[in-house]
C-alpha cells in the first residue's frame, strides 16, 4: 500500500523516538542503583578478595566502599553492640558476659583482678566463635590461669573501618573494667587477628596506662593508615606475618616482627591465601600451649627475611605468653607443614 510522504515521516519520527527511549531505558537499567554506587576505593587494589567467614570458610567479598556501606556503618553503634565474653579455667567452654557499668555482673563472674587479662579480637566477618578464638582461647588457658576476654564486634565486622570504632568502644569498656576491679593495663596481653591485629593497637593506645603486650597476628593489609598497629602502642608489640602483601600487612610494625617461611607462603597451604593468613593464629596457639618456635634468626631487613637469608647471631622464640620486652628486630624461621608446626 502506498503511504504518503508526510505519514512516512511521522512513522519514522515515532520509530526514532521509540528507539531513543529504548536506548535510554537500557542505559539506565545498566547503571548501578544508588546503594551500588562506588564512592571510594580503600585502598587501591583489587575490588574482590577472599576472607574467612564465621564458619571458617572462604567468602568472596567486595572491598570497595559503596553508598550502602556508609549507611550500614552509620547504623553501627559499638558502645551497644560490642560483646565481651569472659573465659577462665573455671569456665573454659561457656563464656560469662560482661557489660560496661554492670558491677554486679562483674562481681558474680569468675574475673579475678589478680590474674593477667588477655583480650582476643577476631577479624573481618568474624565473631566470638571465629577460628582464631576457637584456637587461641583453649591454648592460652591450657598454659596459664588467666582471664580471657573475647571481644565480639560481629555487628560491624562486615566492613573493616568499623573496627576502629569498635576498638575505641572496647577501650572504654576495659578502662571501666580496670576501675571497677582494680586490674591494671600492665597486666594485659592483647591478641588480634587480621583486622583485629590493628584493633589491638587502637585499644591499647586508648587505655589508661601502658599495656604490657600486643600480639598482632598477620594484621590486615587493608586498614586506615592512622590506626595501623605500632610498636608505640604497648611496652612490647610483636607481629607475625604469614600472608604479607596479599591479605596481611607486609612492612615491619612492631618491636619485633617475625616472617616465618618468608612471611607470605606457608608450607602445607597449597597456594591458599586464606590458609596462609590463618597460619598466624595457628602458630600463636601452638606457642601458647606447648612453646616452641625457638629457632628464629635475626635479619638485617625485611628483604633478607623474605628469602630466608639471615645470618645475624641473635636468636628469639616466636609467640608465647610472656612479652620479650626490650627486644627488637626482624626475624625469620621455618615451620613444619602441619602440626606440630614448630621445628625442634
Amino acid at each position: 500500500m502506498f503511504i504518503p510522504y508526510h505519514e512516512t515521516m511521522t512513522i519514522g519520527v515515532l520509530s526514532g523516538a521509540y528507539l531513543l527511549l529504548l536506548f535510554i531505558f537500557i542505559l539506565l537499567a545498566a547503571l548501578p542503583t544508588p546503594d551500588q554506587v562506588i564512592t571510594k576505593l580503600v585502598p587501591d587494589g583489587l575490588r574482590y578478595m577472599y576472607a574467612e567467614g564465621e564458619d571458617g570458610q572462604a567468602q568472596l567479598v567486595d572491598s570497595w566502599v559503596k553508598v550502602s556501606d556508609y549507611s550500614r556503618m552509620a547504623r553501627f553503634n559499638p558502645d551497644q553492640s560490642n560483646e565481651y565474653h569472659l573465659f577462665t579455667r573455671e569456665n573454659p567452654s561457656n563464656s560469662q558476659p560482661l557489660v560496661i557499668g554492670n558491677t554486679q555482673l562483674l562481681q558474680q563472674s569468675n574475673f579475678n583482678a589478680q590474674r593477667r587479662t588477655v583480650i582476643m579480637i577476631h577479624g573481618f566477618l568474624g565473631s566470638a566463635t571465629a577460628g582464631s578464638n576457637r584456637a587461641l582461647v583453649p591454648a592460652y588457658l591450657s598454659g596459664e590461669d588467666v582471664n580471657v576476654i573475647v571481644l565480639d564486634w560481629s555487628a560491624g565486622s562486615h566492613w573493616g573501618p568499623n573496627g576502629g570504632a569498635a576498638a575505641r568502644a572496647a577501650a572504654k569498656f576495659f578502662n571501666w573494667l580496670n576501675s571497677a576491679s582494680g586490674a591494671d593495663a600492665s597486666q594485659y596481653h592483647i591478641i588480634g587477628f587480621s583486622v583485629g591485629g590493628h584493633m589491638a593497637g587502637v585499644i591499647a593506645r586508648h587505655m589508661e596506662g601502658d599495656v604490657a603486650y600486643i600480639s598482632a597476628l598477620d594484621p590486615a593489609s587493608r586498614w586506615e593508615a592512622s590506626e595501623v598497629v605500632s610498636y608505640r602502642d604497648s611496652l612490647y608489640t610483636e607481629v607475625i606475618h604469614t600472608s604479607a602483601i596479599a591479605t596481611g600487612w607486609g612492612d615491619p610494625l612492631g618491636h619485633v616482627d617475625f616472617y616465618p617461611n618468608g612471611g607470605s607462603t606457608m608450607p602445607g597451604c597449597f597456594l591458599s591465601i586464606i590458609c596462609d593468613h590463618n597460619r598466624s593464629y595457628q602458630y600463636m596457639a601452638e606457642s601458647l600451649a606447648t612453646g616452641g618456635f625457638n629457632n628464629a634468626v635475626e635479619c638485617r631487613n625485611r628483604a633478607e627475611a623474605s628469602i630466608g637469608q639471615c645470618t645475624l647471631s641473635r636468636r628469639l622464640h616466636m609467640g608465647g605468653r610472656t612479652p620479650k620486652t626490650g627486644m627488637t628486630g626482624i626475624y625469620f624461621l621455618r615451620t613444619n607443614r602441619a602440626p606440630p608446626f614448630s621445628i625442634a
